[in-house]
């Protein structure tokens, strides 16, 4: 038998694949039985309800997402390029095969109406998003007026992409970025 965290670890993993495919009212637990290979009644002593597991697997987008970005922001040499970094981060994302949007856009559209804590889940991920956005903006010195413009770049870049199919929306909001960040700085 698998240790408790391996067999968490594989749930959240398959739950995580499953309902970013297919959406969270889509599957159903035997899926995410079937995909972890963890049986049903060893879920459950792990994840007391659906809703459970799937503010648990949107705490691990958010790890994810947080590696990404750091990892995209580890060749810019300034806080401007730090910024624009997220884009470019943004790009690489769009073009992969199984982009389907933001998972907590997407979950929070399914879902934050019924389920408290998803919404809260959600709302966490992007106030996280936000605070980082904000941090750079400060690094940059530029108007702290600046961050949340960037922010909503950022979310509103996925999910043009996620609806027009194409990852145009990254280099748009990019260029966007690049004239926002322009004009912030020559003001300050």
């Amino acid at each position: 038998m698998i240790d408790e965290k391996t067999a968490r670890e594989a749930v959240i993993e398959a739950a995580d694949e499953l309902f970013y495919a297919h959406g969270v009212q889509a599957v159903g637990m035997d899926a995410v039985r079937t995909a972890a290979g963890v049986s049903l009644k060893r879920i459950y002593s792990l994840f007391a309800s659906k809703d459970e597991l799937i503010v648990a697997v949107l705490r691990h987008r958010t790890t994810v997402w947080d590696s990404g970005l750091a990892s995209a922001s580890e060749r810019a040499t300034s806080a401007r390029e730090r910024i624009l970094a997220i884009f470019d981060f943004l790009d690489a994302w769009f073009r992969e095969p199984d982009f389907r949007g933001c998972a907590f856009i997407n979950t929070h559209g399914e879902l934050g109406a019924s389920s408290t804590a998803v919404a809260d889940a959600v709302r966490e991920q992007k106030r996280g998003f936000q605070e980082y956005v904000a941090r750079l903006v400060s690094d940059a010195g530029a108007p702290a007026t600046l961050a949340p413009q960037l922010a909503i770049l950022a979310e509103g870049a996925q999910t043009t992409a996620a609806i027009a199919g194409t990852p145009d929306a990254a280099h748009q909001a990019r260029a966007a970025a690049e004239t926002l960040l322009d004009v912030a700085t020559a003001r300050g």
